[in-house]
């Protein structure tokens, strides 16, 4: 069919073809590049807020047990597990042992681990080679296969100076502070050695030790590594159960974890696991408030700018 000049009609279904070819293409190459990212993020999101919103559930859950908990809870909400965390365990006296184990383990981990890696890293001595192969080749091995001795070292310990020895949170203090030496000691040397020397001789030339050197000098300007490895300190203390179940067993002196596991042992796991993930809620608080604490120093990026020139 042509019109009066001669031109051809084209059909309209025809004319859309076309249109409709490139749409196609143009959605297909978005999902090539793009679109599968979108996806691979959603799944990601979804696979990590499923525990966490079945642990929220069964914690607002009246019944309390395991078997009734649902991902949408649909009998009502309730606190009342929490109000039976407190009731019928002593889980107040968990998280004061656990903050205290933790805050005082990291931090003393952090700063004798700061100190190692700056004698490592700034000072050349007879041994320093063979000290950090040491620390490196002892890290490989898991501290739990010495267990039985330190039982039988701690056995003694407890005899003779029952403060540190089982059932007390110094005792553990120092078996936790001697497992992460070897960790950050590594993670905080290769910090130092991104440093510039220049920081180190001008302050000497200007007649500082290196006591003032490292408090006043490099301290400030490692403090993101400072945060980060303090913060995986405080988070694997509070988590620790093996080292802490073999040396805790007095109510009173439990940590969260060895506390928090008693409640599911048995035949109460399905009448008790309301209360457990009521307890298991307000132990994520510590952390979660630690981090927000530390990360503006993680992303902060403090030795930026350190030298200027």
């Amino acid at each position: 069919m042509t019109t009066l000049t001669g031109a051809p009609v084209t059909g309209g279904a025809a004319g859309s073809q076309p249109v409709n070819r490139k749409a196609g293409r143009r959605g297909n190459r978005w999902f090539a590049q793009v679109g599968w990212r979108h996806l691979v993020g959603a799944l990601g999101v979804a696979f990590s807020l499923f525990p966490i919103l079945f642990v929220i559930s069964a914690a607002l859950n009246p019944l309390g047990t395991l078997s009734s908990t649902e991902l949408v809870p649909t009998g009502g909400v309730s606190f009342g597990n929490f109000g039976e965390l407190f009731a019928r365990t002593a889980f107040e006296r968990w998280l004061v042992n656990s903050l205290l184990i933790a805050g005082v383990a990291s931090f003393a981990s952090v700063f004798l681990s700061a100190l190692a890696a700056y004698a490592f890293s700034r000072m050349r001595f007879r041994g320093r080679r063979v000290g950090l192969l040491s620390v490196l080749l002892i890290q490989m091995f898991p501290q739990f296969l010495a267990i039985v001795a330190i039982f039988l070292i701690f056995g003694t310990i407890t005899d003779l100076w029952p403060a540190i020895g089982f059932n007390t949170p110094w005792g553990l203090l120092l078996l936790y502070m001697g497992g992460a030496l070897g960790v950050n000691t590594w993670l905080m040397k290769g910090f130092f050695d991104t440093l510039p020397r220049e920081l180190d001789e001008s302050a000497t030339m200007d007649g500082a030790t290196h006591a003032q050197v490292f408090f006043r000098i490099m301290l400030p300007l490692v403090a993101p590594i400072l945060a980060v490895t303090g913060l995986l300190a405080f988070i694997g203390t509070t988590n620790e159960f093996l080292m802490a179940n073999v040396f805790l067993t007095d109510t009173n002196s439990k940590t969260l974890a060895v506390g928090m596991y008693g409640m599911l042992q048995g035949n109460e796991r399905n009448n008790n696991f309301g209360i457990f993930a009521a307890g298991t809620l307000l132990t994520a608080i510590p952390t979660v408030l630690v981090f927000q604490f530390l990360q503006r120093y993680i992303v902060s990026g403090l030795t930026s700018g350190a030298v200027k020139g």
